[in-house]
């Protein structure tokens, strides 16, 4: 029997977010979802009444950083779709919070996980959607081209 080769299976692109400097960002995401979510729900079951606007947007973050390591951890369509969604909820979080801590001081007594854009984290939480974007920009899925258009 003639040895016939194996045929070798290439992933789509868009499948391969958890790979390389994905990887990295996976490793990012997960820490921010442990870190936000644990400070949100300590801050939520410890000192609600204080701030509440505060404590359940660093729940809500921790939460949305959570979806995204998910999307990223498992790539593919379907993952891409969930990470780019949270990735977009994050952005515009940031971004929003960020702004209104900094114009409305009062109505954020106590810090969030995306207050003053980040600031108590390094200005990770500001970063991070950005390198999320366009790492899953960059792993759209692309149309394959026939071996006569080269």
């Amino acid at each position: 029997m003639p040895d016939s080769p194996t045929p070798q299976r290439t992933r789509p692109a868009d499948s391969a977010l958890n790979t390389g400097f994905g990887r990295v960002l996976l490793f990012v995401y997960a820490l921010g979802a442990l870190s936000a979510s644990a400070r949100g729900l300590v801050q939520v079951f410890t000192h609600f009444s204080e701030a509440p606007l505060a404590y359940l947007l660093s729940a809500f973050a921790g939460l949305v950083y959570l979806v995204a390591t998910v999307g990223l951890a498992i790539g593919g369509e379907r993952g891409r779709r969930i990470a780019l969604v949270s990735c977009s909820i994050e952005l515009v979080g940031v971004l929003v919070v960020g702004t209104l801590s900094i114009a409305d001081a009062v109505a954020f007594p106590d810090d969030t996980v995306w207050s003053r854009y980040g600031s108590g984290y390094g200005y990770v939480p500001l970063i991070l959607p950005f390198l999320g974007l366009w790492w899953i920009w960059r792993h759209r899925p692309r149309p394959e081209k026939d071996a006569d258009e080269t």
